[in-house]
């Protein structure tokens, strides 16, 4: 039998708005007590009364056992769910930074306080991909999970590619119907959809790994020449996070462009589309569709976990409390291509490996076996010195660096 829940929500924005449109049509066991908003001069499609500037009136009315936190600032989000779960409030979330940052003192508060906190709505929209991976995926050996987690940077590269239109008059058409922030940095640069495999890596292998730690390369050099190579080639750019068991002691976890080819299930993922791929021992691969962009969309996989909370579902965190030798690694090898301006950067980036190198004009660029490591210290040079990295490998392929299989087999 479920239970009756009392809601504090906490913005209404994009998101708020969507749930509350959703909400709305639905006749469900729960009534929104209070909505806590930043500014309260704004004008609001609600009554005056449900909206308050006070964070404590919903946090500590005893009346309210459950909160849905959907702002932007991802450390007082933190604040507000450590409290609520603290004072014995379930939580819902749609925050992948606060959620990624925290994610090892969140699973540790539940424990603690026996509240839960549910976030669906915080990786790749309305697709479960959560719930999947606690359930259908707990006891499956997983070799790899990738996808197109970002609907506002697959917007911008849909267009660029499909439509021709320039990356800039791309990304104010993104940011116009509300896929992409007016500052796009955590999107286009890679950042959101590294909090969100961040969060899908934590359910899929039990490794929680801190985000600073993870190489994020994002789409904000794209150039002509860049769309040039891969139409030619028949390929198509998409920004791919990507976590690869590497053996039985190792997970990777990286963010960068992809080249995708044809054969492909991403390939046809458009616009503000997500899609997720589960590469599974015994499952084989399995293919997550859906939009993950937009306000109903996200909204829809809030109210899907709301109406868990109705009856006390909570994460188990299976692979996270077994007890495993599995470890976040960063030396591993795999194929990139590199368009570049400056001898120099190939220099620094000292490729393992050339398979191909090309100049013609303005036009240079190498593919070739890099280690990421190498990536990672020269991250900075590539986004100041206007260079496009892209992963032109199949993740089957990545493998642990030379130096760290030596030292596997020295042990």
């Amino acid at each position: 039998m479920s239970k009756k829940l009392r809601i504090g929500i906490f913005g209404f924005g994009v998101v708020g708005q969507g749930l509350y449109d959703i909400i709305k049509t639905k006749q469900l066991n729960f009534e929104i007590v209070k909505f806590a908003i930043k500014d309260p001069n704004k004008k609001r499609t609600l009554p005056a009364e449900l909206f308050t500037t006070d964070r404590d009136e919903i946090l500590d009315d005893p009346e309210i056992n459950t909160v849905v936190e959907l702002i932007n600032d991802s450390k007082a989000a933190f604040e507000i769910v450590k409290k609520a779960l603290t004072s014995g409030k379930n939580v819902v979330s749609a925050s992948k930074k606060m959620i990624a940052d925290n994610l090892e003192e969140l699973i540790y508060l539940q424990k603690q306080y026996g509240t839960s906190l549910l976030y669906e709505g915080a990786v790749c929209g309305s697709i479960p991909i959560i719930r999947n991976l606690e359930e259908y995926y707990d006891n499956e050996l997983l070799h790899s999970i990738s996808g197109i987690f970002n609907g506002s940077s697959n917007y911008i590269l849909s267009k660029v590619y499909n439509e021709g239109l320039d990356y800039d008059t791309a990304l104010k058409q993104a940011q116009d119907l509300g896929f992409a922030e007016t500052d796009p940095t955590s999107d286009v640069g890679g950042f959101d959809p590294k909090y969100k495999l961040v969060i899908a890596a934590a359910h899929a292998y039990g490794v929680i790994v801190k985000p600073e730690e993870v190489l994020n390369i994002g789409i904000q050099n794209l150039s002509t020449y860049d769309l040039q190579y891969a139409k030619e080639k028949r390929l198509k750019i998409k920004l791919v996070p990507a976590a690869k068991e590497l053996d039985s002691q190792h997970v990777a976890l990286f963010v960068m462009p992809k080249f995708v080819n044809s054969t492909e299930f991403l390939y046809n993922v458009d616009n503000e589309y997500n899609g997720v791929v589960v590469q599974a021992a015994f499952a084989d691969q399995q293919f997550f569709f859906g939009k993950g962009a937009g306000g109903h969309p996200t909204g829809s996989a809030v109210l899907s976990d709301i109406a868990a909370l109705r009856y006390d579902y909570q994460y188990e965190y299976k692979k996270t409390h077994e007890k495993k030798d599995l470890k976040f690694t960063n030396d591993i090898e795999l194929n990139v291509y590199v368009r570049y301006d400056d001898e120099e950067l190939i220099e620094a980036l000292n490729f393992d490996y050339i398979h191909e190198r090309f100049y013609s004009g303005k036009f240079r660029f190498v593919i070739g076996t890099i280690k990421l490591q190498n990536l990672i210290a020269n991250q900075h040079r590539i986004l100041t010195e206007n260079a496009f990295v892209a992963f032109a490998g199949d993740l089957k392929d990545v493998r642990l660096s030379v130096m760290d299989d030596v030292a596997t087999e020295v042990l």
